[in-house]
This record gives structure tokens, sequence and C-alpha cells, in this order.
């Protein structure tokens, strides 16, 4: 993977991370890098599952995707919320 990529993931992850925040009602109880470590995972895991149902190249934005991303991140930051609350 080249830089450019690296640096395109990161962004892209901060901002389905923080997208997925803002789904998530409440307040959460995790950082700023966790939101943007689920951000990445559910970026690339999101563009996996787009890419097997056949909806990940489509003529103009790939709405369907990022819903699939976003609402990927708000279960991660969900679940990492309700882990870390318990503590």
């Amino acid at each position: 993977m080249e830089i450019s990529g690296i640096i395109s993931a990161i962004i892209i992850g901060i901002i389905i991370g923080v997208l997925g925040r803002l789904v998530v009602p409440g307040r959460q109880h995790i950082g700023l890098v966790l939101t943007i470590v689920v951000g990445i995972v559910a970026a690339l895991v999101g563009s996996a599952i787009a890419a097997g149902f056949g909806v990940a190249d489509t003529k103009g934005p790939d709405w369907i995707e990022w819903f699939i991303q976003i609402a990927l991140a708000a279960l991660g930051i969900a679940a990492l919320d309700r882990s870390r609350g318990r503590r």
C-alpha cells in the first residue's frame, strides 16, 4: 500500500468514525484514537461487504457503501463504549 493510500484510509476513517459516533445516542466514553481506529476498520470492512453485494462501484456517490460503513462504525463505537462503561 502506498503512502497516499494510508493517508486516505486515515482521513476516511476519521470521517466514518465521527459520523458513526454521531449516530450513537448519548455520550461515549472512548477517546479520539479509538474512534479513528473503529472508523478505519469500519471503512475497510464496509467496503468489502459492499463489494460482496456488488454495490461498491456505482455511478455517482456510493451511498449504500457509506451507509454500511457508518453503521459498522456506530456498532463498533457502541460496543466499545459498553465494554469500557462497565469498568
